[in-house]
C-alpha cells in the first residue's frame, strides 16, 4: 500500500495542454484519413479479433465529430488544469491514463460479453468524468454554473450526472456511451481511495455539513 501511495515530487507543465493538443491532432488525423476512426477506436471486433490491443488506450483520443471534441476538450480545460494544479502534472497524467484505459477494458468487456462486438467507442468523456469527479472532491465547495445562468455546487452536480446516466444507461435508445462515463466516475472514485486516501463522501461532509 506504501507504494501504491507513493507520492510524485510536485511539477507543473501543463500535461492538460498536452492532452487536449493530441486529441486535436488525432482529430485532424481521422478527418484527413477517415479509415484511422475504426483502427483507433475501440471495438471488440479489432481489438480483439484483430489483435489492435493499442485501442484502450487511443479511442479516448478520437472523436466522432466536431461538437464531440469541443465539449470534451473545454470540459478537460476548464476542470482538468485546476486539477492538474492541485496534485501536479504527473499525477494529472497518471490519473488520466489509468482512469481512460481501465474504463476502455471495462467497456470493451461489457459490451464483449453483451454481443455488441462492432460498436466503436470513442471519446474522451470517460476520463472528463473522471476529472469532474476529482474536481468536486479537491474543491468540494466549488460553485459550477450550468449554461452560466444555475449555480450548483461541485459535488451535487457530480451526483446529478451519476443519476442521469445511470437512468439513460438502462433505458437505452441512444449512441452516448453512458455505461463508459458511469464507469469514468468509478474508477475515479477508487483512485482517489486506493492511491490518494481521499474519500469523497467524508470530504463532502465535512465541506458542506460540519
Amino acid at each position: 500500500m506504501s507504494f501504491i501511495r507513493k507520492p510524485f515530487r510536485y511539477s507543473f507543465f501543463n500535461v492538460t495542454f498536452i492532452i487536449i493538443a493530441i486529441n486535436v491532432l488525432f482529430y485532424l488525423a481521422t478527418f484527413l484519413f477517415p479509415g484511422l476512426y475504426s483502427i483507433f477506436g475501440l471495438s471488440v471486433i479489432n481489438c480483439v479479433v484483430f489483435h489492435f490491443w493499442w485501442q484502450p488506450l487511443t479511442y479516448m483520443f478520437i472523436h466522432s465529430g466536431l461538437a464531440h471534441i469541443l465539449l470534451n476538450m473545454l470540459g478537460i480545460l476548464m476542470f482538468g488544469i485546476q486539477v492538474e494544479r492541485a496534485i501536479g502534472s504527473k499525477e494529472f497524467l497518471l490519473f488520466y491514463l489509468l482512469c481512460g484505459i481501465l474504463d476502455g477494458v471495462i467497456s470493451l468487456a461489457f459490451y464483449f460479453f453483451s454481443g455488441f462486438y462492432y460498436v466503436n467507442l470513442v471519446g474522451a468523456s470517460g476520463a472528463l468524468y473522471s476529472i469532474l469527479l476529482i474536481f468536486a472532491v479537491l474543491f468540494p465547495k466549488s460553485i459550477i454554473s450550468i449554461y452560466g445562468i444555475i449555480p450548483v455546487p461541485a459535488p451535487l452536480l457530480v451526483l446529478g450526472y451519476a443519476v442521469i446516466e445511470l437512468g439513460s444507461h438502462f433505458r437505452g435508445g441512444s449512441n452516448v456511451a453512458h455505461l463508459t462515463h458511469l464507469t469514468g466516475f468509478a474508477i475515479a472514485w477508487l483512485y482517489l481511495v486506493i492511491r490518494m486516501g481521499l474519500h469523497p463522501i467524508k470530504i463532502w461532509k465535512n465541506a458542506w455539513f460540519d
